[in-house]
């Protein structure tokens, strides 16, 4: 029984160090360029679901660009918390994108 016990033991130092290594391997998140996402990209950010994701895509052709992850507050329904929620997935990389217009003139 002693021996089965070393031998358990023996086991899991040699094994636990290895669980540890591969429980701190990094892991590479996408983030999504909310000046450029679809709707449908931005529903798989946590919390995020249709209408909010609409509302994102509405209101970046209403006013343009965002310029900060932090300007996405200014759409209805998106508070401190699920900013903060979404902030890991999420950046700005083009800002100077002009707005898609609806005017249609000669």
């Amino acid at each position: 029984m002693k021996r089965l016990t070393t031998l358990a033991l023996a086991l899991v130092l040699i094994l636990t160090p290895g669980l540890l290594i591969a429980q701190k391997a990094p892991t590479k998140v996408t983030k999504v360029d909310i000046n450029t996402a679809s709707a449908k990209s931005l529903q798989a950010l946590p919390g995020i679901g249709p209408t909010i994701a609409q509302r994102i895509v509405d209101y970046r052709r209403a006013h343009g660009p965002f310029k900060s992850v932090e300007d996405l507050k200014k759409v209805r329904g998106i508070g401190e918390k699920k900013l903060e929620a979404i902030r890991p997935f999420v950046e700005v990389r083009h800002r100077n994108i002009k707005p898609k217009t609806t005017n249609e003139g000669p």
